[in-house]
């Protein structure tokens, strides 16, 4: 398994970060995805691995599309999806490639690539390419690290083909409602994200 990042969306950017932080979570401004109404903070999770905390950006207008990752119909934080980084995007159907960039407070732009699986649930990662950008957790701390990582669902075999089919791996384990969950340990404590 390649776990770029983790996304933990929420509808109220400034007070999930400070929770976080309150939680022992050192969340780093990324930045705004400018023209697509969201930005987000960033926290190392150990090595190329990274928690991405994305909501609605203030500062920019609504924009003409829904949010990215259901940001719009959430009521309340939650761990969607997840990212697994790849050098070149395989073989099975994927909606994209799809270029996208940011420029970090200290001025530097980043650009990559991403694409999805069709069905879009979360459970199965979207994949990503930073081609010869530099990687965002190259400048967090990493003082949190990621302990576990899992999926839950009704069918585990179905997701496992899915996830499988990426060349990718994830703990799978059978239960009624879908759903991912992340153990993380802080300087602090352990915190669960669902």
């Amino acid at each position: 398994m390649t776990i770029d990042h983790l996304v933990y969306a929420t509808p109220h950017l400034d007070t999930t970060v400070a929770v976080l932080r309150d939680q022992g979570i050192p969340l780093t401004a990324g930045g705004p995805h400018v023209g697509r109404g969201t930005r987000n903070f960033l926290a190392g999770l150990g090595g190329d691995t990274y928690l991405e905390v994305i909501g609605p950006d203030p500062e920019q207008p609504d924009p003409a599309e829904p949010r990215s990752f259901g940001i719009d119909e959430l009521t309340g934080p939650r761990l969607v999806t997840w990212a697994a980084r790849v050098s070149g995007f395989p073989d099975p159907e994927l909606l994209g490639p799809i270029p996208m960039s940011r420029r970090r407070p200290d001025g530097v732009l980043l650009e990559w690539e991403l694409a999805f699986p069709p069905g879009g649930d979360g459970l199965v990662p979207f994949l990503i390419d930073w081609h010869d950008s530099p990687h965002p957790a190259e400048t967090l701390e990493h003082s949190v690290r990621l302990v576990s990582f899992r999926c839950v669902h009704p069918s585990p075999e179905v997701i496992a083909r899915e996830v499988g089919a990426l060349g990718q791996s994830l703990r799978i384990d059978r239960g009624d409602r879908p759903g991912l969950e992340a153990e993380l340990t802080t300087r602090t404590g352990s915190v669960i994200l669902r």
